[in-house]
């Protein structure tokens, strides 16, 4: 997963410019500074241009066809009709936005809460934050896998435990599963919450760290005046801390919708689309028609149908960053704008309360417990400091905090835990389910096994190559291109900002079926350079849109000093900007390699031979029906993350100040 960046638009001070008089013609039309521009920014428009654009423009004629036998005969809008009628692609919708809707609201809710007790906590801040942001780190494979191994009705930890301490029957008497032992991806009506859960798992440590940093940037005085005119916890909250974060939430729910909306690789690991459809999103649906069925226009229609949505929430994405960019004080909300949230929020509530009554109720308990365990919490604080006791009011305070603190870290940790343990127990105790929480005695034999049994180091060497040559090739391109979008002055500077955002937003399920169609017409598909030429349409974009950031931030007057001391701009830009720009740099490696090392949809779709898999699809591979592996899985799962999650600890510093520049702004 990515990072929420807004870098401000191409800056508008740069190093003293001739004259107007000195000024071409074709300067003055194009702007001072075009043929640089057109240099530093030619790789970029030719990668983008040629595996999005076109992609994209080739999709809509696709879409206008269908396929008979060899030949694509034209057939209008016939597909978008016959989707209207199909029973697969609006239940394929309805799962989309059930799944998306519900893991928003639960990754609002749990992020800012992990933000707020970090935000006031002074010891041991940076150490917990790690902790928290490693299910962010790790593989979507090995969430899939962990949580899939964990929720296992017969084998599962989950049934287990919860049987042991009682809570397992009582969910089954408050009705919240309809009996006991859960299938909890098995049976149709936990499936989709369980899905839930994991995206959950997954996205609270992005929203935990946005939301941190949103924090940080309210300024302590709002708290103080506050306090003094005798607000209480709640009503600092309510009055200061969510309009500080007004901002931060809307452009990070946005970007996190966008994801989740188009998720296929982990509801894919996790069910297959299954039990039945309940579980498939309209991504999967695409999936099927297209490279099951061979029907690429029909395919086409419904990644393109669903267009509109992604467009405004792209739109408001846009509208949000360009405001925020400007610098422009915000307005305070009007009745209109104050009653829009509650609008959309009761909109939203009731259409999940038609989509789906049986997860609705569910999730308003659990929220309501949530809120009513925090709000009682804040009133006994409140309560104490109002009668003077202060030791007691911090006390319970700390106690809150501590016990909260603690069961999100067994929320966060208790998969990565049963990865690692799973990982050094034999077969014998995996199948017996003997010594579940820890191995008795710890063994090497799932790690053997996994080697002998399967080409898993041929996979790790086709995903470093992989990795190390997008990675490669995005930090050349983007390095040029985000220095022109920064520094240099010519015209459609603006444009091609907003370009790079909405190529950085637009997601693979748009993208896969046009892709696969060019590789099979140049006969890549089912090779590494399939991969290594199709990565950059997701890890390009990004790391453009964040090195414009970081060189606005690099003062100008480096790079003024060195034009004065007689060097051109590609001397500037090679000797001093480049240098100065290490910590960016080095984020921007940090996080697409992280990306190509994860990726799944591409490298499934496009690679099927045993020798060109990548590890999140070998791993995939391994599971043959209802025969899951789950030691070796485990000492995979191990071995995948390692390596990502060395990266992240040793590349911590770097990264914060790479991502520090142009970061949200509340």
């Amino acid at each position: 997963m990515t990072s929420v960046r807004t870098p401000p638009p191409p800056a508008t001070k740069t190093s003293p410019s001739p004259g107007r008089g000195s000024l071409t013609t074709t300067q003055r039309r194009l702007g001072r500074d075009w043929r640089l521009a057109a240099l530093f920014l030619a790789p970029m428009a030719l990668l983008v241009g040629g595996l999005v654009l076109v992609p994209i423009g080739r999709s809509v004629v696709t879409s206008t066809t269908e396929r008979h036998g060899q030949d694509s005969v034209f057939v209008g809008l016939g597909n978008y009709i016959a989707l209207a009628g199909d029973e697969q692609f609006r239940t394929g919708v309805l799962n989309s936005f059930v799944f998306t809707a519900y893991a928003e609201v639960f990754k609002v809710v749990l992020g800012l809460s992990a933000a707020l007790l970090l935000h006031h906590r002074r010891r041991g801040r940076a150490v917990l934050a790690g902790l928290l942001l490693l299910p962010w780190v790790v593989p979507t494979v090995v969430t899939a896998f962990s949580w899939r191994a964990l929720l296992d009705p017969i084998f599962g930890s989950v049934n287990t435990l919860l049987t042991e301490s009682g809570i397992g029957p009582l969910l089954a008497a408050a009705h919240l599963v309809d009996s006991w032992p859960a299938g909890w991806l098995s049976d149709a009506s936990l499936a989709m919450p369980s899905v839930i859960l994991v995206n959950v798992w997954k996205g609270v440590p992005f929203f935990t760290v946005t939301f941190l940093a949103g924090l940080k940037a309210i300024p302590a005085e709002l708290y103080e005046a506050s306090t003094i005119d005798g607000a209480s916890s709640l009503q600092r909250f309510v009055h200061v801390t969510l309009p500080g974060l007004r901002y931060v939430i809307t452009v990070t729910v946005t970007l996190s919708s966008i994801w989740t909306f188009n998720n296929f690789d982990l509801i894919w690991l996790l069910t297959q689309g299954g039990p039945g459809d309940a579980t498939a999103p309209y991504v999967l649906v695409a999936y099927s028609k297209a490279i099951l069925q061979l029907q690429y226009g029909a395919g086409a229609a419904v990644t393109l149908v669903m267009l509109p949505v992604i467009g405004g929430l792209v739109f408001v994405l846009v509208r949000l960053m360009r405001r925020n960019d400007a610098g422009a004080p915000s307005r305070p909300p009007g009745p209109v704008r104050k009653a829009m949230p509650w609008v959309m929020a009761v909109t939203v509530a009731g259409l999940l309360a038609w989509a789906s009554p049986q997860i609705f109720w569910k999730a308003a308990v659990v929220l309501a417990v949530i809120l009513m365990v925090a709000t009682a919490v804040g009133r006994v604080v409140t309560a104490l400091q109002t009668w003077g006791h202060r030791r007691a009011s911090s006390l319970v305070s700390r106690l809150g905090s501590g016990v909260a603190l603690a069961g999100l870290l067994v929320f966060v940790l208790g998969p990565l835990y049963w990865i690692v343990v799973t990982a050094f127990k034999s077969e014998d105790q995996i199948v017996m389910h003997n010594s579940d929480l820890w191995p008795t005695p710890w063994t090497l034999q799932q790690f053997g096994d996994l080697f002998t049994n399967q080409p898993f180091g041929r996979w790790y060497v086709n995903t470093v190559l992989v990795s190390l040559a997008s990675t490669v090739s995005a930090l050349l391109c983007a390095a040029l291109a985000g220095y022109a979008l920064a520094r240099l002055r010519f015209r459609g500077a603006q444009s091609f900002t907003v370009t790079v955002l909405l190529t950085y937003v637009m997601p693979g399920a748009l993208l896969f079926i046009p892709l696969y169609q060019l590789l099979i017409g140049v006969r890549l598909n089912d090779s590494l350079w399939s991969l290594v030429l199709t990565y950059p349409t997701f890890t390009l974009p990004f790391a453009t849109w964040l090195l414009t950031g970081y060189f606005s931030s690099i003062p100008i007057e480096l790079e003024e000093a060195a034009l004065v001391d007689g060097c051109t701009r590609l001397q500037a830009f090679r000797r001093v900007m480049l240098p100065l720009a290490k910590p960016g740099l080095l984020a921007v490696g940090l996080f697409t390699l992280t990306n190509a090392w994860n990726e799944f949809l591409f490298a499934f779709v496009f690679i099927t031979k045993d020798e060109y898999k990548t590890l999140p699809v070998g791993m995939q591979a391994m599971i043959t029906g209802d025969v899951v592996p789950q030691g070796q899985l485990a000492a995979a799962s191990l071995l995948v993350s390692i390596p990502v999650v060395l990266m992240y600890a040793f590349g911590q510093r770097f990264l914060t100040e790479g991502l520090t520049a142009g970061a949200v702004k509340g």
